[in-house]
């Protein structure tokens, strides 16, 4: 039987962005609204678990099912107010400075996971505490063919080791930068640090390196996929975000995760994280059609090809 199914879990948030040549004013935001976005390039029968409040608009929500995503999982509190970021980006890009954090009703967060959806093939555990992706595990019911990917960040790192290492044993795929694969294994050598990260439990390892791609490991057999080499980059909130997205809906629509269709995914995840960055918040998802995303992986497939 079809299980194609994909459970995103996040924020779904409102942002304010500024760059060195924009400013967004308030726009809708949120690992979740990414992911599920990036996802939805895919057939997945994807299923969004987060927390919204009163004050966030029906026109965001709508965005979602028009993108055929089930938001029975998000919760909409009455009297309650959104989680909020506002960060500035620098000149160079890969730098930001977060000028104000508001959990809002994500502070008292309690997921509940769909009925439906407790089968699911595919867990994509977006970045929040992992207190809280923790309680999305425990409602899953059983699934042997299961994958379950973490993102995660430094900040729990900080503030929630224990809980984080304890969910780390318990998924295939985690996904996270470079900095955060140094702290996390304690090494200063990518290689080395993700050995250690496989110790902890999940099968495959991928680091993610912005503009330069990203790696996965697995069973001592590194694969590079390269990011597109892109002449503007108007905002880079929201691409680890869209790239976790690509990689979850392909695994979901392939009803498969061996070490061939993760490669595969990270080539999506790759391409969703491109058409992320080349508008400001999540425009560039939203007004991408599915034509746009199979013409960025086409570009990614000629990136690879030695021609003469």
């Amino acid at each position: 039987m079809k299980n194609n199914k994909l459970v995103v879990v996040g924020t779904m948030a409102f942002d304010e962005i500024s760059t060195p040549t924009a400013q967004s004013g308030k726009i809708l935001g949120g690992a979740a609204t990414y992911i599920g976005l990036a996802a939805a390039y895919s057939e997945a029968d994807i299923a969004a678990v987060s927390v919204v409040g009163e004050d966030f608009p029906k026109e965001h929500l709508n965005l979602l099912t028009d993108r055929g995503i089930d938001i029975s999982g998000v919760e909409q509190v009455r009297g309650g107010k959104s989680f909020y970021w506002k960060g500035k980006y620098h000149d160079n890009m890969n730098k930001r400075d977060t000028l104000d954090t508001q959990l809002n009703v994500l502070a008292e967060f309690n997921p509940i996971v769909p009925e439906k959806y407790r089968d699911a093939a595919v867990v994509m555990l977006g970045n929040l505490d992992p207190n809280v992706q923790q309680k999305v595990l425990d409602q899953l019911t059983p699934n042997p063919n299961r994958t379950v990917l973490l993102d995660t960040m430094n900040f729990w790192m900080d503030l929630q080791l224990p809980a984080l290492l304890n969910e780390i044993k318990q998924v295939d795929i985690i996904s996270i930068n470079d900095e955060e694969a140094f702290q996390l294994s304690g090494e200063t050598n990518l290689v080395l640090a993700a050995k250690t990260i496989h110790k902890m439990g999940p099968e495959y390892v991928i680091i993610k390196k912005g503009e330069h791609g990203a790696l996965v490991f697995y069973k001592g057999d590194p694969f590079y996929a390269p990011a597109l080499p892109l002449e503007k980059v108007v905002d880079p909130t929201g691409a680890g975000d869209s790239f976790a997205g690509g990689l979850s809906g392909y695994l979901a629509a392939q009803q498969s995760s061996t070490a061939h269709t993760i490669k595969e995914g990270v080539l999506h995840g790759t391409a969703a994280a491109s058409l992320c960055v080349s508008a400001m918040g999540t425009a560039g998802l939203v007004e991408s059609s599915k034509e746009d995303f199979l013409a960025q992986l086409q570009k990614l497939e000629r990136l690879r090809t030695i021609t003469t």
